[in-house]
């Protein structure tokens, strides 16, 4: 995809109020009378060497064991460099970021790009530890991460899952946020109102969720799993003309012997079919006010995503005390950064700017 810059935003889905924060022109924003620029997307010096190999390299996998798990991540550019944790969706993986990650290294950032727990090479240390896929462990593996690499704190990006994490960290431990960029806005889930039905249209588009409640749709997921995120891919992206090569690469992830335990509590646990952990129950307690997240916060939806329409953002306006900006992106699907990685990266440059 060609690069967006903010002439390109749909101005007419946003409205007056949100208009003010939005820039003309250059990789900027305009937000409470202060006005940010960001440069072309371009490496600037001293900083090439530090990107991966040429393209779309996220360089060597490496490894951390932050408890519960050993984590397999990828970490680019310089180690003094502001800090960026890339969280990827389900059913994702870390080449969601193959372009964004080098970009952002070429910056100037270092960016860490781990594997959710069930995917590629993260593991459970304990072998009889729970397989949890709720909100509140995916939330605190990332600050069990950040406290292994001794990252005090750092800007968070991600979109479906990674950014669900990304918000529960936000909200819950906003001293460890530098600033959030999430994809389909506040994340948090309302499980307390889970029972409560959505629009026909919207539930039809949550079948893989309810067919995951029954034991024929963990059958089905054991079984079938690359045919399910296939399915998924399709009908989350409708624009996106993705390649096997590019579906491989990240559907090998999922041949991980707790991909579907994981996959599934996260999805009965969430329509409240399944009891969290207790070692998260604190957690979720917290996570159960839909606390507010303070931390500078750029949302972002894809206006081709067909999964969560693109909206104006207003509905969720209340949960963020600190949003810059709320952007739409043309053209983009469900998996935003890897189908716009120029319009992921401008608004963590944004933020690198106005946090900085």
């Amino acid at each position: 995809m060609n690069r967006i810059d903010d002439k390109r935003i749909d101005e007419k889905c946003i409205d007056e109020k949100r208009r003010e924060i939005m820039t003309s022109a250059v990789f900027g924003f305009a937000s409470r009378g202060v006005l940010v620029s960001i440069g072309p997307l371009v490496a600037t010096p001293g900083h090439a060497a530090q990107a991966t190999t040429p393209g779309r390299g996220l360089g060597p996998l490496q490894h951390v064991r932050a408890e519960p798990l050993d984590v397999a991540y990828h970490d680019l550019g310089p180690r003094d460099g502001t800090p960026v944790i890339l969280l990827h969706g389900f059913p994702y993986d870390v080449h969601s970021y193959q372009d964004v990650a080098p970009m952002l290294a070429a910056r100037g950032c270092r960016v860490v790009v781990p594997y959710l727990r069930g995917h590629r090479a993260t593991h459970f240390v304990d072998p009889s530890e729970p397989r949890s896929g709720q909100q509140g462990a995916i939330g605190a593996d990332v600050i069990a991460l950040m406290d292994a690499l001794q990252m005090p704190d750092a800007i968070l990006a991600g979109y479906d899952w990674g950014g669900r994490a990304a918000c529960v960290v936000a909200a819950l431990w906003p001293q460890r946020c530098r600033g959030l960029v999430s994809v389909n806005g506040y994340l948090i889930q309302n499980i307390a109102a889970a029972a409560q039905p959505a629009a026909a249209r919207v539930e039809w588009g949550l079948w893989y969720q309810h067919y995951f409640q029954s034991e024929r749709g963990r059958r089905g997921l054991v079984e079938n799993r690359r045919d399910i995120a296939r399915i998924l891919w399709e009908r989350n992206s409708p624009t996106w003309a993705f390649d096997e090569q590019t579906f491989e690469r990240s559907a090998s992830a999922f041949d991980h012997p707790d991909f579907v335990d994981v996959v599934i509590h996260s999805y009965r646990h969430r329509l409240g079919a399944a009891d969290g952990i207790a070692r998260y129950a604190d957690i979720e307690r917290r996570l159960a006010a839909l606390p507010v997240i303070a931390a500078p916060t750029i949302t972002l939806d894809g206006d081709a995503d067909g999964v969560v329409a693109a909206t104006d953002g207003s509905a969720q306006a209340k949960h963020f005390s600190q949003r810059l900006a709320h952007r739409i992106v043309p053209g983009a699907g469900h998996n935003l950064p890897q189908e716009a990685p120029e319009a992921f990266v401008r608004a963590v440059l944004d933020l690198v700017a106005a946090t900085g």
